[in-house]
């Protein structure tokens, strides 16, 4: 079991390197931002952009894995997104794991005139940008013929520390990009209740048998949004917590990712010293390491 913390970035610099740096010392797993030009909940707050933050972040912090859950295709060229990730795994001395999500939030791609393609096209270019990280940071040069992001001969100097590439993590629900994930991903990243998790999984089993790969060999992470899951309070209490991480633990998830409370009043100090610790070695036996964790080779 793993647990992490996805810091929205509405606040200062200096603010979120203290939390990150506050969350890191409570002995969460992972550290993460999203990936927006202005936040949903909140468009007309400040919004410091996810890539440059995850470098300066990857400073403050020394154990905690990091990323950005998840990185929107529509915002970059993925070859872009490449270069960026193998700087933060160097940044970082191998701890970044590389989120990619397909793009949702319209309303941004209409604000700052960023084309926001209709679901097929955000599909099968999400699918060729997969494909297209993957590669590069597997791979020093890189010819692909591609109808969105053709590569040729395009080369990946220097390669990520991290070997055979720093983990996948990709965000996916619907049937063609749970596909997608069973390809690629060394972890598959949703939200939702648990019998929407439930389900997903059991598709992604099915896609991964299809795709000739053990579904056991891809990690199931649960993002907690409010916003998106407004039924679900796990900050309520350590009774609170402990019932949602069972439900969803006996949906198929291995890792949860939270947005912390807005007013935690000691919930994030009483979870992590009493919560966190039995959770990890009393439900399931440990995980096994993920493709990419560096110096567990591939």
């Amino acid at each position: 079991m793993r647990f992490g913390i996805q810091t929205v970035q509405t606040v200062g610099w200096e603010t979120l390197a203290e939390r990150w740096q506050r969350y890191e010392g409570l002995g969460f797993d992972s550290l993460w931002v999203p990936d927006h030009f202005v936040a949903p909940s909140r468009p007309e707050a400040p919004f410091l952009e996810a890539w440059t933050l995850l470098a300066a972040l990857a400073t403050r912090t020394t154990k905690a894995r990091i990323g950005v859950l998840v990185s929107s295709n529509t915002l970059r060229h993925p070859a872009l997104l490449a270069k960026q990730a193998v700087t933060v795994d160097h940044v970082s001395g191998g701890r970044l794991e590389v989120g990619l999500g397909a793009g949702w939030y319209a309303p941004e791609h209409a604000m700052f005139g960023v084309p926001f393609p209709e679901t097929a096209e955000l599909v099968d270019r999400y699918r060729e940008a997969v494909a297209v990280v993957d590669a590069l940071l597997r791979q020093e040069t890189t010819t692909l013929d591609g109808r969105y992001y053709p590569l040729r001969g395009a080369t990946s100097r220097p390669a990520p520390l991290q070997r055979p590439r720093p983990p996948l993590v990709l965000g996916a629900h619907g049937p063609k990009m749970l596909a997608i994930a069973a390809a690629h991903a060394d972890a598959w990243n949703s939200y939702g209740t648990p019998e929407e998790i439930r389900d997903r999984g059991a598709r992604l089993d099915a896609a991964c048998a299809a795709a000739g790969r053990d579904p056991a060999a891809v990690r199931r992470s649960l993002l907690f949004v409010p916003l998106l899951m407004p039924a679900e309070r796990p900050w309520d209490s350590v009774e609170a917590f402990r019932d949602f991480v069972g439900r969803y633990r006996d949906a198929g998830i291995a890792e949860f990712v939270f947005q912390p409370p807005a007013d935690d009043n000691g919930i994030l100090e009483r979870v992590a010293a009493d919560v966190l610790p039995p959770l990890r070695t009393a439900i399931g036996s440990p995980l096994p390491p993920i493709a990419g964790d560096r110096g567990l080779g591939g």
